[in-house]
């Protein structure tokens, strides 16, 4: 009895004092921080697989020579000199839009806008994000209220946003076709559009044409994907607020001003910087409708590069690219902290 009784005790031991134990004491001891570092690890070694490897490997290719960086080699280390090509315009002449805006010295300080692909990724950036945002903050003030059909409502909504990008531009690409779409006409029989002067007889051969029915497009797409993002936000809010600010005589501009807006803030910003990443990635609504030679951007500039073969240059633009994503998450959260998000 004795015997199985030590037997026992040498198991208990054993069980207590093993690698599993062991790992479960050290896990105890972690505080909740600790412990949250810990579950977040696997989800940070795989981010680190996904996307810091390829990120430090497009900048690896970058300090490398393609076969426009002056005298080098190909595949001769170059170190920034890419980058400064790609700045100063010394590389322009053998890419498909250049990098930066030509500035000036008389007004209006810059020209050929359009044929720069910072400018006009932007552009595409600013007034798609800023049209999303609004018309889905409209539609989503609609979906909050109870009406018959709601439901039905909601599902056409997001129709738009379930078109692949690349069946949107096909049918935006037709629309704006001469002597096939409706929505232009020619120079004899010019439609309403171009009666109106909004766009020429052959839209999507003229840059800055073609980049208006593009964004426009992509608010036709994507404020569908804000309104569910803020909707989801104006749910969450507590009803009783607007019970309380009814009682008290409040006017339903100030129960928008004093509850709503503030409320649904950190919701909006959260969709603005998705949308806002998104956007600055831009590129196959744009390949679909008018095609990169017509409307440049970062990401077309990146594509046509690599496949001239420019590697050097290629890597030089995608990471410059990543870096002004990098800039505009930076101004997002700083605004989420100064808000106290």
């Amino acid at each position: 009895m004795a015997t199985e009784q030590q037997s026992g005790e040498a198991l208990s031991d054993t069980r207590n004092s093993g690698p599993y134990a062991s790992a479960v004491n050290w896990m105890e001891s972690l505080s909740e921080t600790q412990f949250a570092y810990l579950l977040l690890t696997p989800a940070l070694v795989l981010l680190g697989v996904i996307a810091v490897y390829p990120l430090v490997s497009t900048f690896s290719m970058s300090l490398f020579a393609d076969q426009l960086t002056g005298s080098a080699r190909l595949g001769e280390f170059v170190g920034l000199q890419n980058y400064v090509d790609l700045f100063t315009g010394a590389r322009n002449y053998a890419l498909p839009s250049q990098f930066l805006p030509t500035f000036t010295s008389e007004f209006p300080f810059v020209t050929n806008i359009y044929s720069s692909a910072l400018a006009v990724t932007l552009i595409f950036t600013v007034f798609s994000v800023l049209f999303e945002t609004l018309i889905g903050f409209g539609q989503a003030l609609i979906l909050d209220q109870d009406f018959r059909g709601r439901r039905w409502v909601r599902v056409a909504i997001i129709i738009p946003w379930a078109v692949p990008i690349v069946i949107q531009g096909m049918i935006w690409y037709l629309m704006f076709q001469p002597n096939i779409g409706f929505l232009v006409g020619t120079t004899e029989n010019p439609a309403l559009l171009n009666q109106l002067g909004l766009i020429g007889t052959t839209p999507l051969r003229n840059t800055a044409d073609a980049l208006f029915l593009i964004i426009v497009a992509d608010v036709w797409k994507t404020s569908a994907f804000m309104a569910l993002l803020i909707l989801a936000g104006m749910q969450s809010i507590d009803r009783s607020l607007y019970d309380v600010a009814k009682v008290a005589g409040a006017s339903r501009w100030q129960q928008f001003k004093l509850i709503t807006f503030p409320l649904i803030l950190p919701t909006v910003l959260v969709a603005m910087l998705f949308r806002t990443i998104d956007a600055m990635r831009v590129y196959g609504i744009i390949q679909t409708m008018a095609g990169c030679q017509t409307v440049p951007s970062l990401s077309c500039l990146v594509v046509t590069t690599f496949n001239t073969p420019l590697y050097g240059t290629s890597a030089t633009v995608a990471f410059v690219t990543a870096g002004i994503i990098a800039v505009v998450v930076s101004v997002y959260i700083v605004n989420f902290a100064s808000e106290g998000l």
